[in-house]
């Protein structure tokens, strides 16, 4: 090596680290879910979701943040079914729906998305909703998250009605998808009933097009 000539910096790979950074956010993610799950939101330390994913407490709280930021990136990742939050506009079944010619193909879309998202979700918020009445922080997540569903309801039915007559108004129309694609309802019928998943997909299906189309 010619001694006048300045070292060979080696590239940084930074593929490398932000796939080593997902893989330990998936690690504390799934830690927590099985803690909570377990022994409830209260009763888990943050301690014990370090030791159950192998890292060091500074981790979890350099990777996910305080057990608050943590139950919303549970809810996120749920809701996007990855290891990052995805906002509503960039998630594939949205675009679909989007895309989709007609009502009732957009409805068979995201009551298949549903099937999905509620089977992953509906576990969480159950442990935080029971949760949320000592914990202010999850009570005033809880509420944002209803929020923030009664407006994506808002734009799934305005999509709807861009392409097909509705039976009713356009906020009656909201606030029916709203309860009936809410995480509580899967518990009940998945959970407490028994139903498959995929007899939940179909009654969603079914009584969207029977509450909210006209035609």
């Amino acid at each position: 090596m010619d001694p006048m000539q300045p070292p060979v910096k080696r590239r940084y790979d930074a593929s490398k680290r932000r796939q080593a950074a997902a893989r330990t956010r998936t690690a504390i993610l799934d830690a927590a879910l099985e803690l909570f799950t377990g022994q409830g939101y209260a009763a888990t330390p943050m301690t014990a979701i370090a030791e159950r994913a192998g890292v060091a407490l500074d981790t979890v709280y350099a990777s996910v943040g305080r057990k608050p930021q943590l139950a919303r990136l549970l809810i996120e990742t749920a809701i996007s079914g990855s290891s990052q939050a995805v906002p509503a506009g960039e998630r594939d079944y949205v675009r679909a729906i989007q895309a989709a010619p007609d009502a009732e193909t957009k409805i068979a879309i995201y009551a298949s998305a549903m099937r999905m998202i509620a089977g992953r979700l509906a576990p969480i918020l159950g442990i935080l909703q029971q949760a949320a009445p000592a914990e202010p922080e999850l009570a005033a997540l809880w509420h944002e998250i209803a929020d923030r569903r009664a407006a994506n309801m808002r734009r799934f039915v305005a999509d709807l009605a861009a392409v097909a007559p509705l039976r009713v108004d356009l906020d009656e129309a909201a606030d029916i998808v709203w309860a009936t694609n809410a995480p509580e309802l899967y518990q009940l019928l998945a959970g407490q009933r028994g139903w498959s998943p995929e007899r939940y997909e179909h009654f969603l299906a079914d009584a969207w097009r029977r509450l909210l189309l006209a035609g």
